[in-house]
């Protein structure tokens, strides 16, 4: 029984779940996999149950019908985490935007008790972003330094979504209660641990952006990420996060 469970949630990802899933299943840890897939008409989820056959006991899907938002798949797979005794639970991307090699480092920054979220950043030393025109790393910096500025965080890539949660934190937060579906869901979740008081330690990562498939960003997640931070920030109390 491995300690560790990978999220992945998938909308039309055939090009590169397959590889992905072997991918993480050659790291020098054992991590288990599940996959959140919102009715992908290409066919992702029927190949997921192909590779169960091929890794029993380590591959688990989840189906939902139709595209319910990215928040409201890894709060749905954060809870079944929960359930299965799961002690880290991971966020990462099918794109490989997210390298499956460095889930391993990620771990190490939990499971040695210092810290209780681990981020995998673009922007913190050593880090760096791959096939990006100028512009969108501009935006993405842009957006991210907004964030700070707004929510006082000390995190220098809170949109990032490459991270690992120790089992307390997740415990400790009412999930019911982030109201995010979108990008800024990640923003949320950071925003509720620091205010929970749990120890955010940011690991550099290189982030490159997919070949395969296409990107699920929209008009609608950038606005939901620019004006829901100011209200999550302004209006939320930091009480709202606490679990019952």
């Amino acid at each position: 029984m491995s300690d560790s469970i990978v999220i992945i949630p998938t909308y039309n990802e055939i090009e590169n779940i397959s590889k992905m899933i072997r991918t993480v299943f050659t790291q020098e840890k054992d991590f288990h996999i599940l996959v959140v897939d919102d009715g992908s008409p290409d066919g992702t989820a029927f190949e997921v149950k192909r590779l169960q056959e091929e890794f029993p006991g380590g591959l688990f899907l989840l189906e939902r019908k139709g595209k319910l938002g990215l928040g409201t798949a890894y709060i749905t797979g954060f809870k079944w985490g929960l359930e299965h005794g799961y002690d880290f639970i991971f966020e990462m991307d099918a794109d490989f935007s997210h390298n499956p090699h460095d889930l391993v480092r990620l771990y190490r920054a939990c499971n040695n008790g210092f810290y209780d979220v681990a981020v995998g950043s673009r922007y913190v030393k050593g880090g760096k972003i791959e096939n990006w025109p100028f512009k969108r790393k501009l935006l993405s910096y842009g957006a991210s330094l907004y964030v700070r500025l707004v929510t006082w965080m000390p995190i220098k890539d809170p949109t990032a979504g490459f991270v690992c949660y120790t089992r307390k934190v997740l415990e400790s937060m009412d999930l019911d209660k982030i109201k995010f579906i979108g990008y800024a869901f990640q923003i949320e979740m950071k925003f509720a641990a620091r205010s929970l008081g749990f120890k955010i330690k940011e690991i550099p990562i290189t982030f490159v952006d997919r070949v395969e498939g296409e990107s699920k960003i929209s008009g609608g997640i950038v606005k939901e990420a620019i004006l829901g931070v100011f209200k999550m920030a302004t209006v939320y109390p930091l009480k709202n996060y606490i679990k019952n």
